[in-house]
């Protein structure tokens, strides 16, 4: 039979909502709250028929799964073990009646080897897919075509809005072996670079640890590089360990040290003695902004959803400042790094550790 035209609806991928502060000092700085509701099911539903399907599928299922269908759908085997498609569409119509009512059979079509029921519920059309011997039911079908398509098309996040200053205030929130945060951290450095003294830029971390001791000490290592070396000596240390094989080994440790010029002896002093001040600073800090993430990145007090390509970092930022720099022109790639230690290049992505 012919496959019936129909319009699908795209559905949109969620970009993380953003979430606000007021202007204050930051020792006062309140937990970020999302902007913007969820809308209902049922509204959910009428954007997007596929969710309906989705139940309907589940509702037979469980049907079937409680005894109402054994052994395949009865009556109308023509050959092979193959059902006629009157059959199919009359026993998946019988099956929603009984659970749902009101449903109606719009037409069954043969696609791509199955039988693509069509139901009329609740003012939508919803394909159902029936395998040709009736034995089981499939989920709604994605031509390879399309995720193809979206394979080979980079991910475009828009920035959320950010309320806009003369020298914007960029913070990202990391843990040092999170290897969503050193992706972050990649694409970010560029831009950073690039922007130079026209942003205030700290690398800052998380109120939690998740990788164990060797995190804890990276982390106030790198503290301690930003409060006694200062945040440019730091982005310079970033660079080279980042690029690391081993961040742990101590000789690829001294050896970023020494090409970032940190003095490593009063590094040290500042593992013995400040560093957990220091934690404890950057700790208040995350828990006020409402980071739930490594990376969590906030824009003039705003967590920002821009994507991890220095590019889309840029665009962020940009949109930030009163009056946009001559650097916003500039071309930076588009491409996200990888997750994880390595200049390599990755996909872009929302995970977070």
């Amino acid at each position: 039979m012919d496959e019936k035209d129909g319009k699908v609806e795209e559905e949109k991928k969620e970009v993380p909502g953003e979430s606000k502060v007021k202007p204050e000092m930051k020792e006062n700085v309140k937990p970020i709250k999302p902007v913007g509701e969820q809308g209902t099911l049922t509204e959910k539903m009428r954007a997007n028929p596929w969710i309906i399907s989705t139940l309907v599928l589940g509702i037979i299922v469980l049907i079937l799964l409680v005894g109402n269908f054994s052994g395949g759908l009865t009556g109308g085997v023509v050959s092979g073990g193959v059902i006629s498609s009157e059959a199919a569409g009359n026993t998946v119509l019988e099956l929603a009646n009984a659970q749902v009512g009101n449903v109606e059979l719009i037409e069954v079509n043969e696609k791509s080897g199955l039988y693509e029921v069509v139901l009329f519920m609740q003012g939508t059309e919803v394909p159902v897919y029936l395998t040709k011997d009736g034995e089981n039911l499939v989920g709604g079908l994605t031509p390879l075509s399309v995720l193809q398509d979206a394979q080979n098309t980079p991910t475009q996040q828009t920035p959320t809005e950010v309320p806009k200053t003369d020298k914007p205030e960029v913070e990202l929130f990391v843990m040092s072996y999170c290897p969503y945060g050193t992706q972050a951290e990649k694409g970010l450095l560029p831009v950073v670079a690039l922007l130079g003294d026209k942003i205030d830029f700290n690398l800052r971390f998380v109120h939690y640890i998740l990788h164990g001791d060797k995190e804890d000490l990276e982390n106030k290592r790198e503290l301690c590089i930003r409060e006694e070396e200062g945040q440019d000596k730091l982005n310079k240390y970033m660079v080279c360990i980042l690029d690391s094989d081993n961040p742990q080994e101590p000789g690829d440790v001294s050896a970023c040290e020494k090409e970032a010029g940190i003095n490593s002896a009063k590094l040290q002093t500042c593992l013995n003695n400040k560093a957990e001040d220091y934690f404890a600073v950057d700790s208040a800090l995350s828990e006020g902004y409402g980071v739930s993430g490594s990376p969590t990145l906030i824009i003039n007090g705003v967590q920002s959803s821009a994507g991890r390509s220095p590019a889309s970092y840029l665009v962020g930022i940009c949109a930030a400042f009163n009056i946009a720099p001559s650097e916003c022109s500039e071309s930076l790639s588009s491409s996200s790094p990888s997750a994880g230690f390595g200049y390599n290049t990755g996909t872009d992505t929302v995970a977070q550790c």
